[in-house]
């Protein structure tokens, strides 16, 4: 690799490394721990960088090779153990320090919630947390904007009915 290469790959993994992060600690499945799976997507976009073509935003180039790997992951040591291994992985930072039991509890079933849904679903929640847009999550999974709109809609009710049923 060419040291211009070598350059601009430390800057995208530099600007992208918490997403990618934030991605591998959702998928950790045991014996395979976030920064095991993190290191293995860094090692497969410094593979991948020279056939990017910049038909996409390299963000999404990024999400999507990060969601493969970890999907490829999560299948190869299976799903048995990775639904509790989700639940504690799935970061949500108060505001304050002092949250009340309530919000605690919203929250944990929230992250229980969404480590229920199928892996599509999940994929499409973990992309919009990290605050892309449709057409951005499209992209990545494949899918067009509207049906990405149309699931977001039908996630949303699955993951507020099992919100609701876990804080009653």
């Amino acid at each position: 690799m060419q040291k211009h290469s070598k350059i601009n790959f430390e800057q995208i993994l530099e600007e992208n490394k918490g997403s990618i992060y934030r991605i591998c600690k959702i998928y950790a499945v045991n014996p395979i721990e976030p920064q095991d799976l993190f290191q293995e997507v860094v090692y497969q976009l410094w593979k991948a960088l020279p056939t990017f073509k910049g038909k996409s935003k390299i963000n999404t180039w990024i999400y999507s090779i990060a969601l493969n790997v970890c999907g490829r992951a999560n299948t190869r040591f299976g799903k048995k153990n990775s639904k509790t291994t989700q639940l504690e992985a799935i970061e949500f930072i108060p505001k304050a320090d002092n949250i009340a039991l309530e919000e605690e509890l919203k929250i944990t079933a929230l992250r229980a919630c969404i480590a229920l849904l199928k892996e599509e679903e999940r994929a499409i929640v973990i992309l919009s947390l990290e605050g892309l847009k449709y057409k951005e999550i499209g992209e990545i999974t494949g899918l067009t904007e509207n049906h990405v709109a149309v699931k977001m809609k039908r996630i949303k009710k699955i993951l507020l009915h099992c919100i609701t049923q876990k804080i009653k």
